[in-house]
């Protein structure tokens, strides 16, 4: 329903986790807002080149960046933090996690 654009309200609610993505609309950064009561959303960026150094040397990588909200009544911000560490890592591997 979701992909035909066909989705009810009442089909999008009482999650626990929302991945909200405003990447697609060139949004470098920002701060997703928690739907109350999930315990956390995860805001996507848009991809962006950024310069890193390789040696002596600056070379720009794609860059994309991620913001998670969490309800810390629900949890401490340490598992949200070791969340995202290893999404980055994922992400970071993405091309060797698709070829399985």
């Amino acid at each position: 329903a979701c992909q035909k654009g066909s989705a009810r309200p009442e089909e999008l609610s009482g999650g626990s986790f929302t991945v909200t993505n405003l990447g697609a609309l060139g949004i470098e950064s920002f701060t997703p807002v928690l739907n109350i009561p999930e315990v956390a959303i995860l805001g996507v960026c848009s991809i962006q080149p950024k310069a890193v150094m390789k040696g002596e040397t600056a070379v720009f990588k794609p860059h994309m960046g991620l913001s998670l909200t969490i309800n810390h009544q629900a949890v401490d911000g340490a598992p949200g933090a070791r969340f995202l560490q290893e999404l980055v890592q994922a992400v970071s591997r993405i091309d060797m996690l698709l070829a399985g």
